[in-house]
């Protein structure tokens, strides 16, 4: 049993690894022994995560992508099979939240939103499975959100594309997991609840009517706590889970019951 979320030898591609939630599964994925290959906009910041990460005694490498651009995906996975040979695990973690609904958000938000939550994990899986394929064998995570299934009401927090973006991702997951299973490739989702990250820390985290409301609410009493996502990922993401795909799994502290 001790061996079921050892990742030794397996190669792990994290996009939106430049900080927060990626990053951490990135570290999570280096402790179970993988070798990890980071990939966001920002090279900076990825490098300094594969320096951290190398001083461990695992491989990483930092690639420059863009989720949403069909030709940055290709070279970036090209790069990383040129690198390592292979890859194992997908962690499809890219994402934005924009504040807006159906009336007063722009086309090109909507765009936005859409090209890099549920395009960015089209082209990446594109370009993933085959390799996955000629293997028999693939791990891919999707990272959606509770918002895939809840929405806020309050103006100030209303974000119609980011429910939209997570619904499609849902629905993604379940279509590729029902075609890729017999080809060895397990496809889930993870719905994370409130976790502090970039992209909640300048928005929800700011309004001090909602955090009050959210942790009244929530049976936790608090939102997520750094490496609280990390131990779904690597379920989903080793052979505990060889049996289990087209799963939605929320990470919520339990706040989509109440």
């Amino acid at each position: 049993m001790s061996n079921l979320f050892d990742l030794t030898g397996k190669v792990a591609i994290i996009t939106g690894a430049s900080s927060g939630l990626g990053a951490d599964a990135a570290r999570a994925y280096a402790e179970q022994g993988a070798d990890v290959a980071l990939l966001a906009r920002r090279k900076d910041k990825l490098e300094e995560l594969a320096k951290e990460i190398e001083a461990t005694g695992r491989r990483a490498i930092a690639v420059q992508c863009d989720v949403a651009d069909e030709e940055s995906v290709k070279l970036a996975v090209k790069e990383v099979i040129n690198n390592f040979g292979r890859v194992d695990i997908l962690l499809n973690n890219a994402g934005v939240a924009t504040v807006g609904s159906v009336e007063t958000m722009t086309v090109e938000t909507w765009d936005k939103v859409m090209d890099i939550n549920v395009k960015g994990i089209f082209l990446m899986c594109k370009y993933v499975i085959p390799h996955m394929t000629e293997r028999n064998y693939g791990k891919i995570v999707n990272i959606a959100s509770i918002n895939a299934v809840v929405a806020n009401k309050g103006l100030a927090l209303v974000r119609h594309s980011y429910n939209a973006s997570k619904a499609a991702v849902r629905g993604l997951t379940m279509g590729m997991a029902a075609t890729y299973m017999e080809n060895g490739i397990t496809v889930n989702s993870i719905g994370p609840g409130l976790f502090e990250s970039e992209m909640t820390a300048g928005t929800l985290f700011k309004h001090d009517a909602f955090m009050n409301a959210y942790n009244t609410m929530s049976p936790a009493g608090r939102p997520g706590k750094k490496g609280e996502l990390n131990g779904t990922i690597l379920y989903l993401s080793s052979d505990a889970s060889s049996y289990v795909t087209s799963q939605h799994i929320l990470v919520d502290g339990g706040m989509a019951i109440v």
